[in-house]
């Protein structure tokens, strides 16, 4: 099977500062591949970089066998990778349904913004299958900024998938939340997400056990480490540097 995604040797440098040294990471699809490691380790770097956000100071990164090393934000996510952030990133004055609404729309080739949003049925119920498999469908019509910061944590997920992505981007989706709060987000997750090719970074060690096929451990903007769940738990050279063991 060809993997989804290639990084080969990537780097980044900020001035002096090298926070990517030379990674390498084969993702393949239907995979839930998860980046651990200390903070300053360059996770996000490396979402930032996969994204577009930051240009790459050396290697390639390649998606479904073609190059996307240095494209833009949005062609990268035309082409089938959705990301969400650390920091919840909604429209916070749309309701629930709205938010997906408008991201469904995004997607469609050809838009008259003179139509009445009414007439878009294939949006509408594109928009209801993914506010059902959120879990929110009862919770459509609130203000975004009114959900818990749970949900809207699972909102900014489905808002994702909603750009029917190949590959899905997770950054700490369970960041700010509660040990109850995570396992549920978590639970929610398995069922939302069967089948999707997915980069989670998380410091959550319980929610990265639960969840990963298999986990790349960074350190110092090197892969230090990879396999499954039960090899990383007992490599010594990763207790050491990661786990304080």
């Amino acid at each position: 099977m060809e993997p989804i995604l290639t990084l080969n040797n990537v780097s980044k440098f900020f001035g002096g500062l090298l926070a990517v040294r030379g990674a390498n990471l084969t993702v393949q699809p239907g995979e839930l591949r998860a980046l651990i490691g200390p903070n300053g380790a360059g996770k996000t770097t490396l979402l930032n970089l996969i994204t577009g956000i930051y240009p790459v100071s050396g290697g390639q990164i390649f998606f479904k066998n073609q190059e996307i090393s240095n494209l833009s934000p949005n062609v990268i996510s035309h082409k089938g990778i959705a990301r969400t952030m650390q920091i919840t990133s909604l429209f916070s004055g749309l309701t629930v349904y709205e938010n997906i609404w408008v991201t469904v729309q995004s997607r469609k080739k050809f838009f008259n913004p003179f139509m009445k949003a009414a007439s878009l049925k294939d949006v509408e119920e594109k928009t209801e299958r993914f506010l059902e498999l959120t879990g929110l469908k009862d919770k459509g019509q609130l203000i975004a900024s009114e959900l818990s910061y749970g949900d809207q944590r699972l909102l900014e997920i489905g808002v994702a998938l909603s750009t029917e992505p190949e590959l899905l981007l997770l950054d700490e989706p369970t960041a700010g939340l509660s040990t109850h709060e995570s396992m549920s987000l978590v639970k929610k997750m398995r069922t939302m997400l069967t089948g999707q090719t997915i980069v989670l970074v998380e410091h959550d060690m319980n929610v990265v056990m639960e969840l990963a096929d298999k986990i790349s451990v960074l350190h110092y903007g090197e892969v230090l480490a990879e396999g499954n769940p039960e090899e990383i738990r007992k490599n010594e050279e990763v207790k050491k540097v990661y786990l304080g063991h």
